[in-house]
């Protein structure tokens, strides 16, 4: 049986015209009338009463026609879910935090050669939280982000394994003032805390300064008057004057030059250097995705 006698069946019930019916279907009026037939046939009984001068279809009809929405319905999306595994197994498909998205991921991708830059990359851009979600759930490949050792990944070791691509500061900023000094400066006092402006739980760069910063800040006085877990947001406020933030370097550079807007608002003490790193799954990925992987790690060596 033909699925797409199904689907003339249904043409001719909405109609019920023969004429009309295989206009819709894009056949000619013999030919569907010979499908409609064959259908019949496969049946072992009539589907269309034509007896009368309005056709009309048979309960036997009804009977077919319902299964036949239902079948229709389930091959499309049959369908549909292969047309989405064909373009997943072509594409490669990136969690990344926010902040690596704008500074790192487009020149990284570009410094793996043409092999990288003609295949269709899916970049999703969010929170550690949400990227670390994105994988447990298999909704991405890869995931870019900043790491510590001290600070934990909520992916466990025995599915995901990284490796680490380059190396990034985590550095506090402040508004650079008319002399060229920042206007905030750590580590601040009991009676005049520094502002700060923070990463809040969400964001992996907020995990990173939580588990280190406390361990060396001594004498450290701070007051939070902000919260994101956007880097950008921070830099942007930072800018402004609002307080002294946490932000990688990398995303900091472009300001930090003699006059630009930001300057660096401690000693080195109070910088945290991290690792940006690349996640995959331990399970085999897509050829595609394994392909990427191992052009990836050549070009590390």
């Amino acid at each position: 049986m033909d699925t797409a006698w199904l689907a003339d069946l249904r043409a001719l019930a909405e109609t019920l015209n023969f004429s009309r019916a295989a206009e819709l279907r894009n056949i000619t009026q013999p030919a569907f009338g010979r499908r409609i037939r064959a259908l019949e046939d496969w049946s072992g009984t009539p589907l269309v009463d034509r007896s009368t001068h309005r056709l009309k279809i048979t309960p036997a009809g009804e009977i077919v026609l319902s299964a036949a929405a239902d079948v229709l319905q389930r091959i499309e999306r049959a369908r549909h879910e292969l047309e989405q595994t064909r373009a997943a197994s072509a594409t490669l498909t990136f969690a990344a935090t926010h902040a690596l998205s704008f500074t790192f991921f487009p020149g990284w991708v570009q410094s793996l050669g043409s092999s990288t830059t003609t295949v269709p990359i899916r970049l999703l851009s969010d929170n550690m939280n949400e990227c670390e979600k994105m994988m447990a759930d298999g909704r991405a490949q890869f995931l870019l982000c900043h790491h510590h050792p001290d600070s934990e990944i909520r992916l466990h070791d025995t599915d995901f394994k990284h490796v680490e691509l380059a190396s990034d500061l985590l550095i506090p900023v402040a508004m650079r003032s008319d002399s060229g000094e920042p206007t905030y400066k750590l580590p601040g006092t009991l009676e005049d805390p520094v502002p700060h402006i923070a990463f809040d739980e969400k964001s992996g760069m907020g995990r990173i300064l939580a588990a280190t910063i406390p361990t060396r800040a001594g004498h450290l006085k701070l007051v939070r008057v902000f919260t994101s877990h956007l880097a950008m947001v921070l830099k942007a406020l930072a800018m402004e004057g609002k307080g002294v933030a946490w932000i990688p370097q990398s995303l900091a550079a472009a300001e930090l030059v003699s006059d630009g807007k930001l300057a660096i608002a401690g000693d080195e003490e109070w910088t945290v250097a991290v690792q940006i790193v690349l996640i995959r799954p331990r399970t085999r990925m897509t050829e595609l995705a394994e392909q990427f992987w191992s052009t990836v790690m050549a070009a590390r060596k």
